[in-house]
């Protein structure tokens, strides 16, 4: 299978990780994402990604239950490192050589995060799994994901989700929801699609940077969008409904 980009970034909620479960993180869920990240690997694509930590803890709703917001978001941010160590070590079952690098520095079991290391890491081949988010409280794993992406000067940041692509309503809400094939970055801000937050996709816009949004659970998804096949939904430059 061929490659459309040379330098992706993935990014992986933490709800993800937990699959059908209510809380915490499934193995089998993992083990899979980890196989389909190693068959990106194996054609020459330098990986990198950023994984949220919902599915252990999540800094806006412990914030609304009154914890302080900023100590509720560092606990968020430490519930993404064990998600990244965990997707470290699934991958290196797979041989695939893999970093992580944490924006809050936990030197005994990561690496700080050092934009000319993560960089070298990607182009020896070996995937980087970014932790910890942006390191700062009020800030989203999805502007961590935005950010990294332009400090490593990525191709495109694929958000892998539930669901396969962007709709115009909830489609578990409502069964004529339409999905969106294309749109640009004003449309996602201008119609509030939450897609990422609002931050992270103007951050995407000023670095013209891509985001493909896709259904992570469907089997061989990841090789297709990094094949450049036309899935999910796609957020750039040009819009079907422009």
């Amino acid at each position: 299978m061929g490659t459309t980009y040379q330098r992706v970034l993935l990014k992986l909620s933490g709800e993800a990780l937990m699959g059908d479960l209510g809380y915490g993180i499934d193995p089998t869920i993992v083990q899979a994402i980890a196989q389909e990240v190693s068959e990106v690997v194996a054609t020459g694509v330098q990986v990198a990604i950023v994984v949220g930590g919902g599915n252990i803890f999540r800094g806006v709703k412990a914030s609304a239950k009154g914890m302080d917001r900023a100590t509720a978001d560092y606990v968020g941010m430490i519930a993404t490192v064990m998600n990244a160590i965990t997707l470290q070590d699934a991958l290196e079952q797979k041989g695939v050589p893999t970093r992580v690098q944490t924006a809050i520095a936990m030197q005994e079991v990561a690496e700080p995060y050092i934009r000319r290391r993560a960089i070298r890491h990607l182009e020896k081949g070996r995937v980087v799994v970014f932790g910890a988010g942006s390191g700062n409280p009020f800030f989203t794993t999805d502007t961590a994901a935005a950010l990294r992406a332009a400090e490593i000067d990525a191709n495109v940041i694929f958000k892998a989700t539930k669901v396969d692509g962007v709709y115009d309503s909830d489609p578990h809400v409502n069964p004529d929801a339409k999905r969106f094939q294309s749109l640009t970055f004003k449309h996602v801000l201008d119609r509030d699609l939450r897609v990422m937050d609002s931050t992270a996709i103007a951050m995407c816009r000023e670095n013209n940077i891509p985001i493909i949004v896709f259904n992570l659970f469907e089997r061989g998804n990841i090789q297709r969008v990094v094949a450049g096949e036309t899935i999910g939904t796609y957020v750039g430059g040009s819009c079907e409904i422009c």
